[in-house]
This record gives structure tokens, sequence and C-alpha cells, in this order.
């Protein structure tokens, strides 16, 4: 695991939400730090936090009271553009529901993030296929998402996640629509990934598949970080 110098700091984070008259406070004080190259995920049951932080942590939300540093950057304090701008340049999404457009090619779904850089097609042309062969999907470059397996699907995701080999990469329950095997060939992809390009990968699970890959495992409970647990290398 890597840990030359930290890209998020989390410092006295507490996010709440309206409830009719009440409040709901989704995260109590958390104080988090990853380094670059970490695999590491945020365990916890439905309602524990974990999908609320990874979401500030990703700039799709912002902390009620506290900090959270992404890459230099203070969430709470980003305009909507800014947010937007971190996102599209440094930050990498993997969602449960892969997010493909099904009328698109795989070619096509994996540049769409390029489309909004200032690259010329020749660069996009050949980050894409990079990506494809990372995951192991070249042959597949002009199917579209429903011709193509749950694990094909999520492997395009992966690659469209990774295409712009962003710093860091945040992972909503990557693996809950797929059987075992294509969940272990989905994190030996992420695991080669992250060790390969030293993308930091962060989870937000509760699939025991999932967290026997994870380097780094921080457990939350109602909120809060309840445990930490540093594990070696599979």
């Amino acid at each position: 695991m890597e840990t030359t110098g930290n890209i998020i700091s989390i410092k006295g984070l507490y996010k709440r939400f309206p409830m009719g008259k009440d409040v709901f406070t989704a995260l109590h004080d958390v104080n988090l730090s990853f380094g670059t190259g970490e695999f590491a995920g945020l365990i916890g049951p439905s309602g524990s936090g974990k999908t609320t932080l990874l979401n500030i942590i990703g700039s799709l939300d912002v902390p009620t009271q506290g900090e959270a540093i992404v890459l230099g950057r203070s969430i709470g304090k980003l305009s909507p553009r800014e947010s937007a701008r971190l996102r599209k340049e440094s930050l990498g999404f993997i969602f449960q529901s892969y997010n493909l457009l099904a009328v698109h090619t795989v070619y096509e779904n994996v540049e769409f993030p390029l489309l909004l850089l200032n690259l010329t097609a020749s660069e996009r042309h050949k980050m894409v296929l990079d990506a494809l062969e990372w995951v192991g999907l070249s042959p597949k470059i002009k199917s579209k998402p429903p011709q193509l397996s749950g694990g094909e699907c999520q492997r395009v995701a992966i690659a469209r996640a990774m295409v712009k080999k962003p710093l860091l990469v945040l992972a909503d329950e990557p693996t809950a629509n797929l059987d075992a095997a294509n969940s272990h060939h989905i994190l030996q992809t992420m695991e080669k990934l992250n060790r390969e390009l030293k993308t930091t990968f962060i989870f937000a699970t509760h699939d025991e598949k999932v967290i026997s890959y994870l380097k780094r495992k921080i457990y939350l409970l109602d909120g809060r970080v309840d445990n930490e647990e540093l594990t070696e290398a599979i």
C-alpha cells in the first residue's frame, strides 16, 4: 500500500439531512486520511453512512460541518463548477448499476469522459484502446451494452472510470449485481490497475468478496468510524 502523501484529509466531518421537522445525522465526527495508491474500503450495513461519505469525497455532496480536503481542494468550499471540474479531471466513479449508454458502443461509452477534456481525436482513441486492453475487452469494442454480460458491462464501467488515469477512483458496491466468478474477475482487474497505475481506490461496500481484497478496512457504524484494520496484500 502506497502512502506517499495524503490525497484525502477528513476532519471533524458531520453530515445532517432534514427529516420533516427533525434532523438525521448521517455522519458523526469522521476523521480519516488516505494516501496515494491505497486500496481501501468503507464497510458497513445499509444506513451506516458509507455511501454518504463516498459522495462527499467525490464532491457529489458537501459536509454540514467539518472539512473534507480531496486532492488539495476543500469540498465544502467548491462552487458547483469547481466540483464538476474536480470530478471531470481527477476522479473516476464505478457504480453497481453500470450507468452505461445502451445505444452507444463500448468504445463510445469509454470515450465519453474524454469528450469533456481538451484532447485530440487521436489522443482519445489511444486512451480508449489502452483502457479496454486493461480490462480485457478489446474484442468487444464495437458491441453495445445489451450484447454484453453483467461482468462485461462492469468491466466497461471500470474502463470508463480509468480511461483518463484518474488519481482517485470511488466504487459504490461495484459487485452487487455480479455472481462470484465475475466479482472476483472485476476485483482482480481493479487490484491490478491499483498496483500498476498507483490509482487510489476507495470502495463503499458490505460485500464479503470485496472486503477480502481490501488492504485497508474502515468499519462504519451509525455514521461513525467504529474500527479500522490494515491487511497484507493478497
